[in-house]
């Protein structure tokens, strides 16, 4: 079950962000239009939650966690941290804020530095930021990497030296060191294998209960983000187009791509298994979006309008939103 979250407390806010990057076409490299990559997303995420953003490959989900760390400018829109307005902090005041926000990556070796034993690799930040002693970052380093399921033998070695799994747990160590409030995991267990993900995945969950961690959990993998998240927010082409409690978004999918992607999760169970929403074509083209509703093209259900008007995101339950002019499943809310 998911736990309780209280909702009096908003640790981070997006408001109307949106990231174009210019292509460049030509000898002279002439700007000819822009692939909207992220196009006005709204996202708001409570204290002590895991908040998962899922969508297919090129949806926008990770440039979105990535204008979240402050690692990417916004074209457009505004990101507040604990009410402060990270998009108007110069870059000496987004350092500071960097300890309380940090970021597990997809890759656990590229993201390791293969030259750095792994307890330079885990004290870095903590030299960074100061204030401690050398035998003060030792203690904490050893208590990190016992934290993560690993030993004090392994400080030691280099990246190489490990598994996946391992690579991954010194990548969470890493981002542990600094005590933040929030950690953004970018796909972190789409490079592992699927006993490993299990343990990575309970490992966080043990973690966000000892620390106090809030999570925003970024995932094409719906089995890995119904597992460790309390809400679920669903892109399609750089916007959200649901967003809802993780029950009530398996339960009562109410945007037809939330159907087409929860249909698509394997079921053991043959007597419990849906008919397949199978989707026609593929991602449009971000640098030239369809009209109205994007999903348009490869929705079964889309009708004139949708064509025309882009729809609004609409509350249909407490807490479930969607965007979409003919919403499923909510002829008992209207």
């Amino acid at each position: 079950m998911p736990k309780t979250v209280t909702k009096s407390k908003t640790l981070l806010k997006a408001e109307g962000l949106k990231k174009h990057f210019p292509m460049k076409k030509g000898f002279i490299k002439k700007e000819i239009t822009y692939t909207k990559a992220v196009d006005g997303v709204n996202l708001e995420v409570f204290e002590g939650e895991t908040l998962g953003i899922v969508g297919e490959s090129g949806c926008g989900k990770s440039t979105t966690g990535q204008m979240l760390l402050g690692l990417l400018p916004p074209t457009e829109g505004k990101v507040w941290f604990n009410d402060l307005d990270m998009t108007s902090l110069s870059k000496e005041e987004l350092r500071k804020l960097r300890k309380d926000i940090q970021v597990i990556f997809q890759d656990p070796f590229s993201s390791l530095n293969p030259r750095m034993t792994i307890e330079q690799l885990i004290s870095e930040p903590l030299k960074i930021h100061g204030g401690k002693s050398k035998s003060e970052i030792k203690a904490e380093v050893i208590e990190l990497i016992k934290v993560v399921g690993l030993n004090e033998y392994h400080l030691d070695r280099y990246p190489h030296e490990f598994s996946g799994g391992q690579r991954q747990r010194i990548g969470i160590a890493r981002a542990l060191a600094l005590k933040p409030k929030l950690i953004i995991c970018d796909e972190p267990v789409s490079a592992l294998d699927v006993s490993i993900q299990a343990q990575i995945l309970n490992l966080l969950k043990k973690l966000q209960k000892e620390f106090q961690l809030t999570y925003i959990f970024i995932a094409h993998g719906l089995p890995a983000v119904r597992h460790i998240s309390d809400r679920i927010a669903v892109m399609y082409l750089g916007k959200v187009v649901e967003i809802a409690d993780r029950d009530s978004l398996f339960e009562h999918p109410t945007h037809p791509y939330t159907e087409a992607l929860l249909s698509a999760i394997p079921i053991a169970d043959p007597t419990k298994r849906k008919e397949h929403k199978l989707l026609e074509g593929d991602l449009p083209n971000p640098s030239n979006p369809p009209s109205g509703c994007h999903f348009h093209t490869r929705c079964p259900y889309a009708q004139e309008i949708c064509s025309q008007k882009a729809p609004e995101l609409v509350e249909y339950r407490e807490g479930h939103s969607a965007a979409c002019h003919f919403p499923l499943d909510v002829a008992e809310v209207k």
